[in-house]
């Protein structure tokens, strides 16, 4: 029987976007609960903390000289402003979470996965979710009953934008039933999972079986 028992493999980056109201969100939602071997990916942030937000779990609250800092030092993926804050994703947990097999998960624009990309193009899957028409699209944005029609004009506005990226990435998915797109992106996961280049330990696992032939 042989000594080596399982594969040692590297963790990826599953990069999710989409317009808003697309369904990035819920299906990452649900891809998390699914799944133990997937983390979401929590950004730093210069804004103050909101009522029910924790830190660690939503973002990690820091000041404007720190983040400043982290970018200098190139300790940030990928960053960018939003209106007044900025935002960006740290290497240091993502390399971690990467290098001990575990994979991580962004909930991210085509901005920030332009620079993912350039940062680490290697380990990244990039799925851009589409929604089956732009009346599904403002549908679903009504459905939330969270914004007002002003709001929802602006983001049908920028959501031709976003989809004009829709070329730029690895995966299409048109979320036309939503336990459909997570099996889809699922099936995307598993089979990146098993790419050749991610499977570290490969070699000495099949060089452990040709010992024993």
């Amino acid at each position: 029987m042989s000594a080596v028992t399982t594969i040692a493999r590297r963790g990826l980056m599953l990069v999710l976007s989409s317009p808003s109201g697309a369904g990035k969100t819920s299906i990452s939602r649900a891809l998390l609960q699914r799944d133990d071997n997937l983390s979401l990916s929590i950004s730093v942030t210069t804004r103050g903390m909101r009522p029910g937000e924790a830190e660690g779990r939503d973002y990690y609250f820091i000041s404007r000289e720190r983040y400043d800092a982290m970018v200098s030092g190139g300790e940030l993926l990928e960053h960018a402003r939003v209106f007044d804050h900025y935002y960006g994703t740290p290497r240091a947990p993502v390399e971690k979470s990467l290098g001990a097999g575990h994979d991580v998960l962004f909930d991210i624009d085509w901005q920030g996965t332009q620079q993912l990309r350039e940062a680490m193009e290697g380990d990244l899957v990039s799925v851009f979710i589409l929604p089956p028409s732009a009346a599904a699209l403002e549908e679903r944005l009504r459905r939330r009953a969270q914004d007002s029609d002003a709001v929802i004009a602006g983001r049908m506005a920028k959501a031709g934008d976003e989809i004009s990226h829709w070329s730029e990435y690895d995966y299409i998915i048109v979320n036309r039933d939503f336990e459909a797109s997570v099996g889809q992106v699922q099936a995307i996961l598993t089979a990146e999972r098993l790419r050749r280049q991610r499977q570290r330990g490969l070699t000495e696992f099949v060089r452990a079986i040709q010992s024993e032939l």
